[in-house]
């Protein structure tokens, strides 16, 4: 049997303490080792106890980690300002990178964070776990192949609310830049409902590690919260080979609901109804094909790298197929730089089981139509909304552009 991979653990809470509770689970199956666990805090994890009378020895950075001691893979579950310099600093100390998404909070970040995995000769993988799920590959595969014909257009729709709590929970969430002044653009785009903006570009890319390139964006920004950033989007997007996607989210709804999507094709159309619905596809002919529920693997992403640093195989999702979901995301802030709060007149404050959230009147129908119409709010004249810019993405270099 071969040796266990070695592993660093870089955020051992939130994401992180998921990763070890997964390892933990799994300890004795004699396919890794803990080498190490980099938290400020490493007793926020749940499982820190018992990592501790394993052995694990915890470290402040990952500076300190890497002086003595080594790790065949970086699993990095910290804050998206971090990801690029622990990336980097990881591959240079010889590690391969399970990263948590987004890969970074800009496309030039992105970009540094390939050149530095192409010099080293390891992979970096980028934890969205419905493109490591077996319903997604098995999707994927079947656009390429052909069996749908041509793309036609893609849209999502996904409203997940959320209470105060959520923007309390660390010092960046809902934040354009940290303390520091690094990036994070935190928002629905950029992390809770990034799985489904990237997963319409990834489906749509030509290899297993890729993903369509937007090549244009307009979007609309709003707020409920009293946050720095947005926590409603709207944004359509169009790709070098012309398919359209309509992306639409929201924190701020009232009701739980998605992601919704539709994926149309010449052939065919793929449908999902909720994260338990599953994907699956509606041919012309009365047919169907059903894939399974993309979130029933949510851990395939760490089993996969720990298999692919003894065996050699490339992520199914990298930098290069993650780069799309930031340099879109990029757009839609540019689209909208000053983001425009909802009338506070439609905001109310909602409290259920001690938590308090904001909701606007009106949202959760507003959204729907949109999604049912294939248009943006301002396009069907909601009362609130405004208009973006479109951003031509092109020869988009660096965030901001300008």
């Amino acid at each position: 049997m071969p040796e266990p991979v070695s592993l660093v653990m870089v955020g051992v809470g939130g994401m992180g303490a998921v990763y070890v509770k997964e390892l933990l689970e799994n300890k004795d199956a004699g396919l890794f080792r803990i080498a190490g666990a980099v938290d400020p805090m490493p007793n926020r994890c749940r499982q820190y106890v018992e990592m501790r009378a394993m052995g694990v020895p915890c470290f402040v950075s990952l500076q300190d980690f890497y002086r003595n001691r080594t790790a065949e893979l970086a699993v990095l579950s910290s804050p998206i300002q971090w990801h690029k310099p622990q990336t980097s600093f990881a591959l240079a100390k010889g590690s391969h990178v399970l990263c948590e998404k987004p890969a970074a909070a800009t496309i030039q970040d992105v970009r540094e964070m390939i050149g530095a995995e192409k010099a080293s000769s390891r992979f970096v993988a980028v934890g969205y776990q419905w493109s490591f799920s077996s319903a997604v590959q098995a999707l994927k595969d079947d656009i390429r192949s052909g069996h749908f014909g041509a793309a036609k257009r893609f849209k999502c729709l996904y409203l997940w609310p959320r209470d105060e709590a959520y923007y309390r929970r660390n010092d960046w969430a809902g934040k354009k830049r940290d303390a520091e002044g690094a990036w994070v653009l935190d928002s629905p785009a950029q992390n809770a409902m990034a799985h489904d903006l990237h997963n319409m570009f990834y489906l749509l890319g030509q290899g297993t590690d890729a993903g369509a390139r937007p090549v244009e964006v307009e979007a609309e920004l709003y707020r409920a919260n009293a946050i720095e950033n947005f926590d409603t989007a709207a944004a359509r997007v169009r790709t070098a080979e012309g398919v359209e996607i309509l992306f639409l989210a929201s924190h701020a709804s009232s009701e739980d609901r998605g992601p919704v999507a539709r994926y149309e094709f010449d052939k065919a159309v793929v449908r999902c109804d909720s994260r338990t619905s599953g994907l699956w596809a509606e041919f012309a002919d009365g047919t169907r094909k059903d894939y399974g529920v993309p979130d029933a693997e949510p851990m395939n992403k760490l089993w996969r790298s720990i298999a692919g640093v003894r065996d050699g195989t490339r992520p199914l999702c990298g930098l290069e197929a993650a780069s799309s979901q930031i340099l879109c995301m990029n757009g839609m802030q540019e689209s909208m730089p000053e983001i425009r709060d909802f009338p506070a007149g439609l905001v109310r404050a909602v409290e259920a089981e001690g938590k308090r959230r904001m909701v606007v009147e009106g949202l959760d129908e507003a959204l729907g139509s949109c999604y049912e119409a294939g248009r943006l709010p301002s396009e069907l004249g909601v009362p609130w909304s405004a208009k973006g810019t479109a951003i031509d993405l092109r020869e988009y270099a660096a965030f901001p552009s300008h």
